[in-house]
């Protein structure tokens, strides 16, 4: 169970999306500002991965590739996880689209994706599920504060669909 953050935490729709680079699951750079100009950015803040709510997000997205590159839209997944479990993650998982690692949370903070959790009757920090959508004109299109796991690939690509 997690606690609803108010919006004045989040990013702002149509406010450039907050910037950031971040290495993948090879250690290799990812900047935002690589696609700007040319693709729609999925991005999306997840806990942990090789759980089982992020494993069926993760395999979602990956069996939509093909529509997500229809749509002119890369799909980057951003937990805290280190590069090398990444890695692992997408090898165990065959995933086909890049995972980055924000290990001190900094751009999930940046993004208000980061905050206080309720699991079994513990309270404490950590990542929230949530989505952004980002236009080729890096500006924020859309933010998803309550993603369904099962559903996020078909939730985010109607979204795309009917508005970029």
């Amino acid at each position: 169970m997690v606690r609803s953050l108010s919006m004045a935490n989040l990013p702002k729709i149509g406010n450039l999306a907050p910037a950031f680079t971040l290495k993948d699951q090879n250690g290799e750079k990812v900047s935002l500002k690589d696609f700007k100009g040319k693709k729609n950015v999925v991005l999306y803040f997840y806990p942990k991965a090789m759980t089982p709510g992020c494993t069926v997000q993760a395999c979602g997205i990956r069996d939509y590739k093909k529509e997500f590159a229809k749509a002119d839209t890369v799909v980057l997944g951003v937990s805290p996880d280190a590069p090398e479990r990444l890695a692992k993650f997408e090898e165990k998982q065959d995933l086909n689209f890049t995972l980055l690692s924000d290990p001190e949370h900094k751009i999930a903070e940046k993004y208000g994706s980061w905050g206080e959790k309720k699991f079994m009757g513990k309270v404490y920090d950590g990542i929230l599920r949530q989505t952004f959508i980002i236009g080729k004109d890096g500006r924020l299109k859309e933010v998803m504060a309550k993603v369904k796991t099962k559903s996020h690939h078909d939730d985010v690509l109607s979204f795309i669909k009917e508005n970029l």
